[in-house]
């Protein structure tokens, strides 16, 4: 229930927030157009030409993006079948990810957390895996992700005290989010240990993707074009700076100037509608400006460079004498330090560095950045660095070595996300063919076609090798050396007798074929044992669909009531290991709705298998355990009561509740 409100709740603030949010899209269009352009993909429609299906990496914005390109580039090598759809919510973050990546990926931005939005988003993408760079926790979009069983996955993930504080005051919506992410990344130990306090307990250390930045393509043209110019200069980069410490650094300027007269200050401020203003500040100033903007090199006389550019920050880093992370002498958190750092430079910051603790506790550690409480301290520790070379060298060198021991994450990132997914993301393919959609396995199928679900057509094949008996026909058939089980999906009841097998419009991600495919890939990948999922099929109809599934059939194994009925008692041991396997799908969460004696079965080895998990989902710990739990009893005494012989007594079901006992499933309500 108090999820239920929370949801509410929620979603009554975003529509209350809908026309700010336009007006506020407008005032930042006014400043940057680009913030008025691609509105379509800001709610949801793809832009043309996107395929479905692979990898969707988000990365909200510049530095994300520059973090995440090489665990992309990783993903790419590692799923080379797979599209890889790289989102982001600014203009600079897109243009970050076109310029480095190019045509490599598809791109489009990540829509703003509305349901309608956010359904659209997923339905026309249906990707496979969502990987989230650092901690973006959207509700309606983890939530839905989670409906579809769509893997989301946090990588890079850090939480400061600060942050942490927050998300337990807004608890109510920030702990079902975070339950709804199936694994969760974290580049530090305190990051990892918050994340566990808040209620995750699916936290891996993986370290910082920062560390491993790959550097663009042109860097080694942009570095070499600006090496002359500036070769003869002290160039003191001031990264990433925000309102209220440009006018600082101007002022500390004029003061340095005059003991360094070849001092160069190249100020790079964090947001580019910010661009006109710092150089209006800097003529203010009486200070000799030049814009990257008006091409050439800064001159001789130049004393102040404004990159009003983007995707050049690195290059400037690269040819300083000196660096400044901006966002750290006023109260915003500081930034990343590793994109000097990684270049050997010795780096400054101010006091408020919180959003980077623990990097800029580390280097402190190791002497290996300048940490100053106020501007004071600045001009005295810059005039400190630039007057001594080999000081600047030492601080620099510890810095690189620091930033070379870290490295390790990309690859401890990649082989978490294949733990968790398994081989699907590397075999799972989707295919579109007019109003059909097919998912299939391409390790089992080289194509897929209607073929392939027409019974017909696999006699034809002399492939089929028997089929079930029941309300619905599902018919064995001869693949490859493979059993499988082909079933069309039908309705029941009344609506059944008037409609056999077309279900009311559902986008292809909730059909009955597609849920249920995306549920059993779901469940091998967490250990259990049921079908593993080959091909679906999805048909629309207008405003109605059909749909089938092929699945593995399970050799060697029998339903416990033809057991049973035919052949002979279970033991106490084997009536305990069906309790183990039912409590072992409710601890992953799973509501199995026809838990019955004929969807359980047991192969020669003992291996209890569950099967049919059509309209079955995942919820939280809940009643419906114990509904499941009783569904089953009461199946047991339908069967005996109908055939003869049946071996079963009650007294076994003791055997079935104290297997189930043993894994410690809680079987009361929980909200």
């Amino acid at each position: 229930m108090a999820q239920a409100l929370s949801r509410v709740a929620y979603q009554l603030l975003l529509y209350l927030g809908l026309v700010p949010l336009l007006v506020y899209l407008g005032w930042r269009a006014m400043r940057d157009r680009r913030y008025g352009q691609r509105l379509a993909e800001r709610f949801g429609w793809l832009p043309a030409g996107c395929q479905a299906g692979g990898i969707v990496v988000h990365a909200v914005s510049v530095g994300e993006t520059i973090a995440a390109i090489p665990l992309i580039k990783q993903l790419q090598q590692q799923y080379p079948n797979q599209p890889i759809t790289v989102t982001c919510t600014t203009p600079t973050g897109s243009a970050t990810i076109r310029s480095r990546l190019g045509d490599s990926v598809q791109h489009c931005y990540l829509p703003f957390d509305y349901p309608g939005a956010i359904r659209r988003f997923i339905n026309n993408l249906q990707p496979q895996l969502i990987v989230i760079v650092e901690t973006e926790l959207w509700p309606n979009l983890l939530q839905q992700c989670h409906k579809a069983m769509i893997p989301t996955v946090l990588v890079n993930a850090r939480l400061s005290a600060r942050s942490a504080k927050g998300y337990r005051r807004f608890a109510w919506l920030t702990r079902p989010a975070l339950q709804q992410v199936s694994l969760l990344l974290a580049q530090d130990k305190a990051s990892a240990r918050r994340f566990r306090a808040l209620g995750h307990s699916q936290v891996q250390l993986c370290g910082n993707l920062k560390f491993e930045m790959r550097l663009p393509d042109n860097l080694d043209a942009i570095s070499a074009a600006l090496a002359p110019a500036l070769s003869a200069r002290l160039v003191w980069v001031a990264g990433s700076t925000h309102e209220g410490e440009d006018e600082q650094l101007l002022g500390l300027y004029r003061q340095l100037q005059r003991q360094f007269s070849n001092l160069l200050l190249v100020l790079v401020p964090r947001h580019p509608e910010r661009f006109n203003k710092v150089a209006g500040l800097t003529t203010e100033a009486g200070l000799q400006l030049w814009r990257r903007s008006d091409g050439g090199m800064p001159a001789v006389t130049t004393e102040v460079a404004l990159i009003d550019s983007m995707g050049e920050l690195l290059a400037w880093y690269q040819q300083a004498s000196l660096v400044f992370i901006g966002g750290s002498l006023i109260n915003r958190g500081g930034h990343n330090p590793l994109e000097a750092i990684c270049f050997g430079k010795a780096v400054q910051t101010g006091p408020h560095y919180f959003n980077f603790a623990d990097a800029y506790n580390q280097l402190a550690q190791r002497q290996a950045v300048s940490v100053v409480q106020n501007v004071a301290q600045l001009q005295q520790n810059t005039a400190a660095l630039l007057a001594d070379t080999v000081l600047r060298q030492q601080q620099g060198e510890r810095a690189r070595r620091f930033y070379q021991s870290q490295q390790g994450a990309v690859a401890r990132s990649s082989k978490a996300i294949a733990a968790l997914y398994g081989d699907s993301l590397l075999n799972v393919q989707r295919h579109a063919a007019g109003s059909e959609l097919y998912w299939y396995r391409s390790d089992w199928f080289d194509s897929i076609s209607a073929e392939q679900f027409d019974p017909l057509w696999w006699q034809q094949q002399h492939a089929v090798t028997g089929s079930s008996a029941g309300r619905n026909t599902a018919w064995f058939v001869q693949h490859r050396q493979q059993q499988l089980v082909l079933r069309h999906y039908y309705r029941g009841g009344l609506a059944g007798k008037l409609n056999k097998d077309r279900f009311f419009y559902q986008s292809a991600l909730y059909s009955r074929a597609m849920q249920e495919f995306s549920l059993l890939q779901w469940m091998r990948q967490q250990g259990l044992a049921v079908p593993k999922p080959v091909a679906a099929r999805y048909q629309q109809h207008r405003l109605s669909y059909q749909a089938d599934l092929l699945i593995e059939r399970i050799s060697d194994a029998r339903d416990l009531a033809t057991i049973l009925h035919t052949g002979r008692a279970l033991t106490d041991n084997e009536w305990q290991a069906v309790g183990t396997a039912i409590a072992r799908l409710h601890k992953a969460g799973v509501d199995h709705t026809d838990l019955n004696c004929r969807n359980i079965l047991l192969d020669q080895s003992g291996t209890v298998w569950l099967i049919d998990f059509d309209k079955c989902l995942r919820r939280p710990a809940g009643d419906w355990q114990q509904h499941n739990l009783q569904r089953l009893l009461r199946s047991l005494h339908k069967e005996q009561a109908k055939l003869s012989p049946f071996h079963w007594q009650l007294a076994a079901w003791q055997h079935v509740i104290n297997g189930y006992q043993q894994q410690k499933v809680p079987l009361n309500p929980h909200n």
